[in-house]
């Protein structure tokens, strides 16, 4: 997509942009053709603010003959049992959970009640500015308008205000929203911090995600090296289906791939796994975080909210990272298969 965005105020600003962004991913489906079962994995491509470069970048092949290897793997996979079991989530799954449990609910908007009927509105509201201790001290995320191949990155908003970085979480304290011109005042900041978008020239500005990214780890620590930290876990790639309640405080997640750790290795694979918790505890579990050699970016091409709807791209970036003992369920055995 190639974005041609003017901006014209009453103010005096008259702002032009040119906003690219790509996303080019394919699904890989293996039939079993004795049973007539079959399984599937999407690339693990990822939307970015990049153009054509990105393509000549990415090792499709590669991804590709994983992906036929890994959905025939998924036929003959161990149907994971039922249990509290440590979580590596990779970067490309990772994402989900970031956007679902910090991005959304740390809208402003969504915090006083404005936005209730997309989704819902946030625990996460005001009085508990610099108060709630969302995770745990190692966790730091950010929101970034200005971030390298991010979505959500552009000079200035659609209320003309210059983009900028700031703090959400902070050393595991919620410290930060998104907002607005309109917005800001009401938590008695004297400034935007640049989150107003419109996905068209007929649609309002409201208030959008901006690139919301858990940082790296501070230790020298590699995704091999967490994994050989962990001795009974579970390691999901890839962004599945999810379910997160109206305050953005009870989910549940599923991924692409799901390989077992036993005793710091790779054990096989495993099928049927959703992890479900709560936003607090989980990111209270929190251990280990790969450095920065591990980050990677992820994102949505089509977050949705508003009424009429808008939708909006946004990215997030993270390294790998360990949460201790999460509830794992089995998706077959809760479908009542």
């Amino acid at each position: 997509v190639n974005e041609w965005k003017y901006f014209a105020s009453s103010e005096g600003s008259y702002i032009k942009q040119d906003l690219n962004r790509l996303w080019s991913a394919f699904e890989v489906t293996v039939v079993d053709k004795e049973t007539g079962n079959f399984e599937s994995r999407d690339s693990f491509t990822v939307p970015i603010g990049k153009g054509y470069e990105y393509v000549e970048e990415y090792d499709y092949m590669k991804d590709l003959e994983e992906a036929v290897e890994h959905t025939k793997m998924k036929h003959k996979a161990k149907s994971v049992e039922p249990a509290k079991r440590d979580l590596v989530l990779d970067s490309n799954h990772l994402w989900l959970t970031i956007h679902e449990s910090c991005g959304h609910p740390t809208e402003l908007d969504r915090a006083l009640g404005y936005e209730a009927n997309y989704a819902g509105t946030s625990f996460m509201t005001p009085d508990k500015l610099n108060k709630l201790q969302y995770g745990s001290e190692i966790i730091n995320m950010k929101g970034d308008r200005t971030q390298k191949d991010g979505l959500a990155t552009r000079g200035f908003d659609d209320d003309g205000v210059k983009t900028t970085e700031w703090d959400i979480i902070k050393e595991g304290k919620f410290v930060g929203y998104q907002t607005t011109r309109e917005m800001a005042k009401f938590i008695g900041e004297s400034a935007s911090n640049g989150c107003a978008y419109a996905d068209s020239w007929d649609h309002f500005p409201i208030q959008r995600m901006p690139n919301v990214s858990l940082m790296p780890g501070k230790k020298k620590l590699s995704l091999n090296d967490l994994i050989a930290d962990t001795e009974d876990g579970i390691y999901i790639k890839g962004s599945g289906s999810w379910s997160i309640d109206m305050q953005r405080y009870n989910f549940q997640f599923t991924g692409q791939e799901f390989w077992e750790i036993k005793n710091g290795k790779i054990a096989g694979m495993l099928k049927d796994v959703a992890y479900q918790g709560n936003t607090v505890d989980l990111w209270n579990s929190c251990d280990a975080i790969c450095d920065e050699t591990e980050y990677k970016l992820g994102g949505s091409f089509f977050c949705g909210k508003g009424e009429p709807g808008q939708v909006s791209p946004v990215s997030h970036g993270s390294s790998p990272a360990r949460f201790r003992q999460v509830n794992i369920l089995n998706t077959s055995k809760e479908a009542g298969n």
